[in-house]
């Protein structure tokens, strides 16, 4: 069962990351592919990589904070948070709270200090609106705990958190609404990803991150035949639910057949989970696959830009240890990352080529996937080279299952804000994250260049 992260700043995990794989996970249209139970749960693997490198996290509190609004407002409706104060080093925060369901009405900003210059940064605001991240309703790996999307600050020692109830567009009404209980700082430091390692065990699930750091792009003749491969092996879309997916990943051995998908881009170059050096034993080890890959819903991780390419995959480790630990889901919940330099990163663990099943867009898991841009671009334009990222990913990925980057298709919501559950929803196949949820995810900059990135794609296919 998934508990708290220690609030002691231990470097260790604790059992909160000891989640034993679900071979019995049911999720609609999809199937799991578990391998062997570890010889030892997370918890007892993390601390023997105790040392601060393999990356920690920090469980702070939220307290009612002295002032004039804090005592005349009821106690539930008290402004809490952190007084300035010294932390351990962190590069990545957000603020969690008990119920996954309680909305969180108000505002919450931090400060921090550099740990390089000790100079305190101006208040910065968390998205504090962000349950349409996250598995469908009803599915099995239900997030244990709400939370704002995390920030990246960069290294730090230093931090101060304000969490104040407002009245917003959301549904808070009218009153002063009540915060959500349980409130309480994750500072998260992602380390060197000296502590990454393949699980222990056999079979393609216990070798999900082992392998070359980059996937080399490849020529479009060898992609057409390694989706005749893959279509080998892949179970057929209009099956049952319940048919097994094979339980090895798709070689990339040349096959001799002919492409029965007549559009496909090129695969791009992928840097692999071990290429940013994810920690194989925070996660859940076994893997949840769909039918196929009909739509790619495109979001930004609302980090903020603050960040160089060369830190993307620290950026990386920090939102996968935030979801997985603070959060409680089975594993970073995007399928796929790009940053502003075009990089594309492998994200949710199953097999670049596969259908995985992420927790990216509440209701439209299923045949789906998620690719989140590295950044925040309510205000700020995406880079020319990460819409470019995006259109290279979607023409090769989209393209493996016969869909045209340009083109339209229907899926079933599993239920949101957008649409009730069960409709079929008309939606284009690289649409934006607000396309399926009331939200302002990916942000109206990036949402603004879906076009250009539609088009990229399919001129990369061939069409």
């Amino acid at each position: 069962m998934r508990g708290l992260l220690s609030s002691t700043f231990a470097p260790s995990l604790t059992s909160s990351l000891g989640i034993t794989c679900a071979t019995t996970l049911v999720v609609p249209l999809a199937v799991v592919v578990a391998a062997p139970a570890m010889a030892q749960g997370p918890a007892l693997r993390a601390v023997a990589a105790e040392a601060r490198d393999a990356g920690s996290t920090q469980s702070l509190p939220l307290a009612p904070l002295a002032g004039r609004r804090a005592a005349t407002a009821a106690p539930d409706r008290a402004e809490r948070g952190l007084v300035r104060q010294d932390v351990r080093p962190f590069s990545l925060l957000g603020v969690v709270w008990d119920d996954p369901d309680a909305e969180f009405h108000g505002r919450v900003q931090v400060r921090t200090r550099a740990a390089a210059t000790g100079g305190w940064s101006d208040w910065k605001d968390l998205e504090t609106h962000t349950s349409e991240h996250g598995a469908d309703p009803g599915s099995a790996e239900k997030a244990a705990r709400g939370g704002t999307a995390p920030l990246w600050v960069g290294a730090s020692d230093g931090v101060e958190v304000r969490a104040r109830p407002e009245a917003d567009a959301h549904g808070g009404g009218g009153a002063v609404p009540v915060l959500p209980s349980g409130l309480r700082a994750e500072l998260v430091d992602p380390g060197d990803g000296s502590a990454a390692e393949a699980p222990a065990g056999r079979g393609a699930a216990a070798r999900s991150g082992a392998g070359p750091e980059v996937l080399p792009a490849l020529s479009r003749a060898a992609t057409e035949r390694q989706a005749a491969a893959l279509r080998a092996v892949t179970p057929d879309p209009d099956a049952t639910p319940e048919a097994p997916a094979p339980a090895a990943p798709v070689a990339e051995d040349v096959v001799d057949e002919p492409l029965a998908a007549p559009y496909i881009g090129p695969r791009p170059a992928i840097v692999t989970r071990k290429g940013w050096k994810a920690n194989e034993g925070l996660r859940e080890r076994g893997f949840v696959y769909t039918s196929k890959v009909k739509v790619a819903f495109v979001h930004h991780t609302a980090t903020g830009n603050g960040y160089t390419c060369s830190q993307a995959p620290s950026v990386i480790r920090s939102i996968y240890r935030y979801h997985v630990g603070s959060m409680g889901w089975r594993d970073i919940g995007y399928n796929f990352l790009v940053d502003k330099c075009g990089k594309i990163y492998e994200g949710r663990a199953g097999g670049v080529a596969r259908p995985v099943m992420g927790a990216h867009t509440l209701g439209f898991n299923s045949n789906s996937m998620g690719i989140a841009v590295i950044g925040s671009f309510g205000y700020i334009k995406p880079s020319a080279k990460a819409v470019r990222g995006i259109a290279r990913l979607t023409a090769w990925k989209l393209g493996l299952h016969g869909m045209n980057p340009k083109g339209k298709t229907y899926l079933t919501s599993g239920g949101g804000n957008r649409y009730r559950k069960g409709k079929n929803v008309r939606l284009n196949t690289i649409s934006g994250h607000r396309d399926g949820f009331a939200t302002s995810c990916p942000g109206g900059r990036l949402y603004s260049k879906l076009g250009k990135a539609r088009t990229t794609a399919a001129r990369y296919q061939g069409r």
